[in-house]
């Protein structure tokens, strides 16, 4: 198909932005030079990997070749919302990532989504036939700043709950780690309370649980039973320690 490659080799803006509430955001990337403003629209961890890509390449082009590259940004300078009309010009499918040695420019490349497989040699090129691409150079501190503020922008999202690692929602969230969890409990080494398939799925919500046990030989309680070791009022005095929590888990929200 007819290709079209949006190019930008000055850009007044190059930055990720969101638009919706946490939980529900939709991810862009807008780029504006002069009058033109162009966004595309990419996934979350579209956004993560081109910016610790970015990183990368800027550490390896200052290992290699010894050019002078800033220290990646601590500080983000651009924080403003995206510019509007925020019109997707297509949806991205694939990146492209490159060093122009002779304009000491990064070229970063985003390319649309294509219903057949990529051929991979359209990218960083000019070939007449692939898909829709918005093409655009960057100085190493323009790189270092896209990164920082699309990280912050990524970590802008829901907070991750202490337990489980997962996004926790405005509306209340659903813990497997702490659903019935208690952290002193005891478990019977008697068959009657003991369900291997709820050890077992224990030892892979809890860090550090021991799903192993061993069970007593039944002639050998009875024989303990008759021993004199027992309070005057029958009570055995090793208990069971059972615990009937309820251990059921259910699916987190992203």
């Amino acid at each position: 198909m007819a290709r079209t490659i949006h190019e930008f080799r000055s850009p007044r803006r190059f930055v990720a932005g969101t638009v919706g509430q946490p939980g529900d955001r939709t991810f862009y990337i807008q780029v504006s030079q002069d009058s033109r403003l162009m966004s595309v629209e990419l996934e979350k961890q579209q956004v993560l990997i081109l910016a610790d890509r970015l990183s990368y390449l800027l550490d390896e082009v200052r290992r290699r070749f010894g050019t002078p590259i800033p220290p990646e940004a601590e500080d983000v300078g651009d924080v403003s919302p995206l510019e509007s009309p925020i019109d997707s010009e297509f949806r991205v499918g694939s990146m492209g990532l490159g060093w122009d040695a002779d304009a000491a420019a990064v070229v970063i490349e985003l390319l649309a989504v294509t219903e057949q497989p990529l051929d991979e040699s359209v990218i960083l090129d000019d070939t007449e036939e692939g898909p829709d691409t918005v093409r655009v150079f960057l100085t190493a501190d323009e790189a270092r700043e896209f990164s920082a503020r699309s990280m912050r922008v990524i970590a802008a999202g829901r907070p991750l709950c202490p337990l489980c690692n997962q996004p926790l929602d405005p509306s209340g969230h659903i813990c497997a780690r702490s659903n019935g969890y208690k952290r002193d409990a005891e478990f019977s080494r008697s068959l009657e309370f003991v369900d291997p398939e709820v050890l077992a799925s224990l030892s892979r919500l809890v860090p550090g649980f021991d799903s192993s046990f061993t069970v007593e030989d039944e002639d050998a309680v009875l024989d303990d039973d008759t021993d004199d070791d027992s309070d005057d009022d029958g009570t055995d005095e090793r208990g069971d320690g059972a615990d009937d929590g309820d251990w059921g888990g259910d699916d987190t929200h992203r």
